[in-house]
């Protein structure tokens, strides 16, 4: 690599800008590299600074298994630094860009929307779609052809995956989009996210590009469903969704939503969960306010037959509301259905896992 030399102050007048500058640096030094003078400027300055990258000869033939050992750890530096080397760059990836012993060219910049980087020198650089090391041996490629830099070695890395990562919603702690680097499985990213909430519910469903969509039992506790743990791919939507709730209020011990981890629940279940009825229940009185497609209706439940076990159980739907009313209260059907749903709104929710 030529290095940069010293130049006189008056060859660099009128270039204001430390860009235009460093242009004309380059230009003047390789309109001289082959005369005495810059023959003269770069023994001095290997004097000074020693051989830095041109100990290896011009034609970079060495052997075999130094160049698979270069190769071994530049991969693991990208690895360790800038993410998998096999991730692919793309639009809105934020990356840094630097080249060893000319810190002038090193910058910081995002991939634009058609895919390019825009480096000082040798102007915009096609990334989208390449791996680091691809992105890498081309600017090196242009800065030597354009006689700039002299068998140059390009470092890239990644500060910020904005393409290449999967997207996780629902009912995590954290729903946002995550990197995806190298073999990513389904509970390290939900673990990325911050685990799942108390409203999860088992199942999770994975969305891959133009594949259809993969759904697989999970809970809590993630090791009780290894066979779930599927792959993850760069650009796939995983959604955890919401636990069925049904609300339990009125006239029980403990008015509260109830979330159907199990994915059914009936009246007598849900009866028990909130403790039981009280003493000015009006059993007979028991209604379900059912949500649908054409609003409310009311579901009729005679309570007290059920829990003297004359009559079979009913099971409950999502979001159904079982209103117990008091026994002093003379029930209209209109009237029921609103106070059931204001107090449902203001039930607590509490999950009742297996």
């Amino acid at each position: 690599m030529f290095p940069i030399c010293v130049l006189p102050a008056k060859w660099l007048r009128g270039f204001t800008s430390p860009h235009a500058r460093l242009q004309q640096k380059m230009r003047i030094i390789s309109e001289f590299r082959n005369s005495q003078f810059c023959e003269l400027c770069v023994l001095i300055t290997l004097a000074g600074a020693g051989f830095a990258q041109t100990a290896m000869p011009m034609n970079r033939a060495a052997p075999a298994s130094s160049a698979a050992a270069t190769v071994s750890t530049s991969t693991a530096a990208v690895a360790a630094l800038g993410g998998d080397s096999a991730v692919r760059l793309g639009a809105g990836d934020l990356v840094e860009v630097s080249v060893y012993n000319v810190p002038e060219l090193n910058t910081k910049l995002r991939v634009s929307t058609s895919g390019d980087i825009y480096l000082p020198l040798i102007n915009n650089v096609h990334v989208a779609g390449l791996t680091l090391d691809e992105a890498q041996i081309i600017i090196e490629r242009r800065l030597d052809r354009g006689g700039f830099v002299k068998n140059p070695h390009v470092q890239i890395f990644v500060a910020e995956y904005n393409s290449e990562g999967a997207s996780i919603l629902g009912e995590v702690a954290k729903p946002a989009n995550y990197p995806i680097l190298g073999d990513q499985k389904l509970f390290s990213l939900i673990s990325s996210a911050g685990g799942l909430t108390d409203r999860a519910g088992r199942s999770a469903t994975v969305t891959h590009r133009d594949r259809t969509p993969i759904t697989v039992p999970i809970s809590h506790n993630l090791e009780d469903h290894p066979e779930s743990d599927i792959t993850v791919l760069p650009g796939d939507i995983v959604t955890i969704r919401r636990a069925d709730i049904v609300y339990v209020v009125g006239e029980v011990n403990r008015p509260s939503g109830f979330l159907m981890d199990s994915g059914h629940l009936s009246v007598l279940q849900a009866i028990a969960l909130a403790g039981g009825t009280n003493s000015t229940a009006k059993l007979n009185g028991a209604r379900i306010v059912r949500k649908g497609p054409s609003g409310l209706t009311i579901v009729p439940v005679q309570l007290k037959k059920l829990m003297e076990a004359k009559i079979s159980d009913l099971p409950m739907q999502a979001d159904d509301i079982l209103f117990v009313p008091t026994s002093s209260r003379k029930l209209l059907q209109a009237r029921t259905a609103e106070a059931a749903v204001q107090m449902a709104t203001a039930a607590g929710i509490v999950a009742i896992r297996p």
